[in-house]
């Protein structure tokens, strides 16, 4: 009796097509799924932020429509004769042959106030000083204190040692529009919105994904996208001069 011979025949042309189109509906669903993943965890990343932007967007676009009432609160105070000693401007000769240093600037220079003063100068004002620099000349150095939503200043008179502060406060929301703006606002939250934009980025680059595999089945999609695009446009080109 003859064995039974196995077929080894390629697969059809028929059977190729059938495993495509089964496996375009799973890499379709899979793509779907990680694109949810990102989308859902990108919006929690941005939900808090978006909230605040789009807060102070509505209070920086009515500025001059809300009242707000600045609180101000100026000082004196005298320096001690000791720490004067360390400002006061080096003799003319002695400056004209040694010139002027870091801890001793004379001129139009910017260096930090020495330490002990600026200790001395955060109790007697009770307000912090930092090692900021400060604008130096001959006469008098000034320090500049900017911050969301309000500012400072101190004055100290090199010769006399007279100390002069002002301390300025805008309101919680002049605070807040300062952080929309990054204004003043140092280092850290500058990474922050860099990092935050970022995360709108994903959010909304995922979403337009997530359109494209929605819009088959939803004929309004591409048109309220177009609409989202043309209406800014056309107030930018008609309305804005």
């Amino acid at each position: 009796m003859t064995a039974p011979v196995e077929s080894t025949a390629p697969t059809s042309s028929n059977d190729r097509s059938t495993a495509a189109a089964v496996s375009r509906p799973a890499s379709r669903a899979a793509w779907l799924k990680q694109l949810h993943q990102w989308h859902w965890i990108s919006s929690a990343l941005c939900l808090i932020g978006m909230i605040l932007f789009a807060f102070t967007g509505i209070t920086l676009n009515h500025a001059a429509d809300i009242e707000s009432k600045p609180t101000l609160v100026s000082r004196t105070a005298q320096l001690p004769p000791e720490l004067l000693k360390s400002l006061q401007p080096a003799p003319a000769a002695s400056a004209a042959q040694g010139g002027s240093t870091a801890s001793d600037p004379d001129g139009d220079s910017a260096a930090p106030l020495p330490a002990p003063v600026r200790q001395w100068l955060s109790t007697s004002l009770s307000h912090p000083i930092d090692d900021r620099a400060a604008e130096w000349s001959r006469d008098e150095i000034y320090l500049a204190m900017p911050r969301p939503g309000g500012d400072a200043w101190v004055r100290i008179a090199r010769d006399s040692g007279e100390v002069e502060f002002e301390n300025t406060d805008r309101g919680w929301i002049s605070y807040l529009n300062d952080l929309h703006k990054g204004r003043h606002a140092g280092v850290a939250w500058s990474w922050f919105i860099d990092v935050f934009a970022a995360a709108c980025l994903v959010f909304s680059i995922t979403g337009l994904l997530i359109l494209k595999f929605h819009a088959l089945n939803r004929p309004s999609t591409w048109p309220l996208v177009g609409m989202g695009l043309v209406i800014p446009a056309l107030l930018a080109l008609l309305l804005i001069h």
